[in-house]
């Protein structure tokens, strides 16, 4: 057997024991609302934060500053006042 059809081949049972399980939680009545507050929980706790983290990461890297037009907006306005 090559790596390549091992591979395939442990890609089809992985395939096969999680859509079992799948299977398993939605037939189960306490499986699935265990399953259904997992999700509820991803999408309200974890998901937001993530979107945070990854905005953030990306503004970072942009190079912008995040106050700089109203730093520069007050320090005109102190310069005029003098």
């Amino acid at each position: 057997m090559t790596q390549t059809n091992a591979e395939r081949a442990a890609n089809v049972l992985i395939g096969a024991a999680v859509a079992g399980a799948a299977y398993y939680v939605l037939k189960t009545p306490s499986l699935r609302r265990v399953a259904w507050r997992l999700v509820v929980t991803g999408l309200t706790g974890t998901l937001p934060g993530w979107f945070r983290q990854e905005i953030e990461q990306g503004w970072k890297q942009s190079g912008r500053i995040a106050n700089a037009p109203r730093a520069a907006e007050h320090a005109a306005a102190g310069s005029s006042a003098d």
